[in-house]
């Protein structure tokens, strides 16, 4: 919390005289009755009335501390700030065919690359990062973006059970998904423009193919880094018999000849990760990128709360009122 007009606050220092008032003078200034010999009320139990009185002073205190408080003009409020940072414009084009739940990665491909691409995202806290994810159909799951917990709360999103509802077809439209992610890029004016392509498979369906867009990338000065993921040789596979998913060992099917066209087209570079490791180095060399400079800014917005304070503070005072006329009142 924040106040507008801190001078105000001094004022809580007119506080320190009036207890020091009222300890010392006020009881003397207090009407009495004269009596030839008080020692009859000294063992006499003090009224519930008695007690009570010390309250009324209080109350009038913190009434004043309140309006104070109010004066000073007290306010919540969200940070703006505007700074310059370097960071690269990225697009993370992640395959969610159905293929991506073989075991040649631990626990299975689709969880391995989604933990090195949040490890990735959170060691990358000034570049601007979105995510395409793609199988028989592509579409952006989250837009570029500096507020990276918001993607990495909707990579998360993406796990086996997302795969197995059938959210996306199972097979794997490479061009479609790189064209999703070039569009996203278009209108960046950085000077390093990124697509971090991750698949599995070859493509086998959309209408776009992977070297025409390629070639669209090409033209908007777009790098593209491929990675095919997945062991050499064979691997558990998911395949579904009789409508139930078994896993079986079948031979490991990246199209390694257009990934590596894709690269080159594009200024970029293939790579092939065949285990956990591998790929967290993959995207560790990514980091040697050039970077662009532009401005951040992040909005405050500011709430007055000076009207609890002057709400309280007339509660106080009408209840010192209150009691000081009724149930404490003093005769005469």
């Amino acid at each position: 919390m924040e106040f507008l007009n801190k001078e105000y606050l001094l004022l809580l220092l007119l506080i320190i005289p009036y207890i020091i008032w009222y300890v010392m003078f006020r009881k003397k200034s207090e009407p009495t009755i004269r009596m030839a010999d008080t020692s009859a009320f000294d063992r006499m139990p003090r009224s519930w009335r008695v007690l009570l009185m010390p309250i009324l002073p209080i109350l009038r205190v913190i009434a004043f501390a309140l309006l104070v408080i109010a004066m000073a003009r007290p306010q919540t409020y969200n940070t703006t700030e505007t700074r310059s940072v370097e960071g690269i414009d990225i697009m993370l084009a992640m395959d969610v065919s159905t293929s991506m739940l073989a075991k040649d990665l631990q626990p299975d491909r689709i969880m391995a690359a989604r933990k090195v691409a949040s490890e990735f995202i959170s060691d990358r806290a000034d570049d601007n990062i979105g995510l395409t994810i793609f199988g028989g159909e592509a579409f952006t799951q989250c837009p570029m973006t500096l507020d990276h917990a918001a993607l990495l709360s909707m990579l998360n999103k993406i796990d086996d059970e997302f795969i197995l509802q059938g959210v996306i077809d199972g097979r794997t439209a490479i061009g479609m998904g790189l064209a999703s992610a070039i569009n996203r890029l278009d209108k960046s004016k950085a000077k390093s423009k990124v697509v971090i392509l991750l698949t599995d498979g070859t493509n086998n369906t959309g209408d776009i193919q992977p070297l025409q867009a390629a070639e669209i990338a090409k033209s908007k000065k777009i790098k593209v880094y491929t990675i095919g993921v997945g062991t050499n040789g064979t691997a558990l596979q998911p395949v579904f018999v009789g409508g139930f998913m078994q896993y079986l060992r079948l031979p490991v099917e990246i199209d390694t000849e257009t990934l590596q066209g894709i690269a080159s087209t594009t200024g970029g570079k293939f790579y092939r990760a065949t285990n956990n490791e591998e790929l967290k180095q993959i995207y560790k060399e990514i980091d040697t990128l050039e970077k662009s400079k532009y401005d951040v800014q992040t909005f405050t917005r500011y709430k007055d709360m000076f009207q609890w304070f002057v709400l309280f503070a007339l509660i106080a005072l009408m209840l010192e009122v209150l009691l000081r006329i009724t149930v404490l009142r003093r005769i005469p």
